[in-house]
């Protein structure tokens, strides 16, 4: 068995090393004011007709000692002080600018910092995150500006075409039906939009309850029936019985999305697989099509909000970068895993995984 070998902190070594040799210097400093003040007080007594007595000596070497440490420690405090308001004030200025919204500070921590060297880390640290976040806000509003922009632009600019009276009826109803295809498509940008907000605010719903998995599966390949039937598609369909403790609303919308993505992207006559299998520790949901597959350089980005590894496709099916998201997001909340597997000339399969509660 092997044992884990705790490795010793090298800043809290070197604190160590500096405690003792500030004791010791400690140490020999009085032992140096005391030598002082008695051979100091020596060569007075010297010099005068008359030694005081024992007791008045020792207490004046004391006395001398100690107004020697005292006047060396005063110089040394206003020393030590001068160069700790230097560094508080550095630490104040970098917090006030990352309350200002800069979040690009960086204070240098030195190691004789003693017990302030982890607040130094912290402060940097906390600078970076939000860095990070804030990067990641401005990257989200300028995805969503473009995405409301673009069909607010064929809202209007086909707005204006229907104010021509020499167009033909079939155009008017072309562009009629581009309008309403477009208000959907901000409908439901904005639905999923609210919907994410609402699984990241830690305030969702969450209900779980034992169901059958293989049921509610079954169910929404039968509910996008008409769409595969359209397209020709063959369905291979394998849904080992399964009961699940999970929240049956929220997993819902992650096969209606997995599915109708299935769907919208398997050409005219091609195979959509959809598989259910269990262990005695966990069930497995592969979900595959054989439609184009994604790149390797999408592959570690099709969860993030927004992005789209094929902007074309998306385009023109109405997708916004969200619906994956989603997806990830609810099955992080059951503590499963989402995967997914793209090859050319083969399948791209969605690997669901969710532990199962041992009987």
């Amino acid at each position: 068995m092997k044992q884990k070998v705790r490795r010793k902190d090298p800043r809290s070594r070197g604190q160590r090393v500096r405690g003792t040799l500030f004791a010791v210097g400690f140490f020999l400093l009085i032992i140096l004011y005391w030598l002082a003040a008695f051979y100091g007080t020596e060569w007075i007594y010297t010099h005068i007709d008359k030694r005081p007595s024992e007791v008045i000596v020792q207490l004046i070497n004391c006395i001398s000692g100690m107004f020697l440490w005292g006047v060396t420690m005063t110089c040394l405090g206003r020393f030590f002080r001068s160069e700790q308001m230097k560094f508080f004030k550095t630490m104040i200025a970098a917090i006030q600018s990352m309350s200002r919204g800069d979040f690009n500070v960086s204070v240098d921590n030195n190691p004789h910092n003693g017990p302030f060297v982890e607040l130094v880390d912290s402060i940097n640290n906390m600078a970076v995150e939000l860095g990070q976040l804030e990067k990641m806000r401005q990257e989200f509003i300028s995805n969503v500006s473009h995405e409301i922009q673009s069909p607010l632009t064929s809202i209007s600019g086909f707005s204006r075409a229907l104010q021509n009276e020499s167009i033909t009826p079939e155009e008017r109803k072309h562009y009629l039906e581009i309008i309403e295809a477009e208000s959907t498509r901000l409908s439901k940008l904005s639905d999923n939009l609210l919907k994410l907000s609402s699984l990241e605010s830690q305030h969702h719903p969450f209900e779980p309850k034992s169901y059958r998995l293989d049921k509610q599966i079954r169910n929404h390949i039968l509910a996008c029936e008409p769409q595969w039937i359209e397209k020709n598609i063959e369905m291979d369909i394998d849904l080992e019985p399964v009961t699940l403790l999970a929240d049956e609303d929220l997993l819902s919308q992650v096969w209606t999305n997995l599915i109708h993505n299935a769907v919208k992207f398997t050409p005219v006559g091609g195979t959509i697989g959809v598989h259910v299998e269990s262990t005695r520790k966990e069930v497995i949901i592969r979900i595959s099509n054989n439609g184009a597959n994604i790149t390797e350089e999408d592959l570690p980005h099709i969860f993030e909000r927004f992005y789209k590894a094929d902007k074309s496709r998306n385009r023109t099916s109405g997708g916004n970068g969200l619906g994956l998201s989603i997806v990830k997001k609810i099955i992080d909340m059951h503590a499963g895993t989402i995967s997914v597997e793209s090859k050319p000339e083969k399948k791209t399969t969605f690997i669901v995984r969710f532990s199962l509660q041992e009987s």
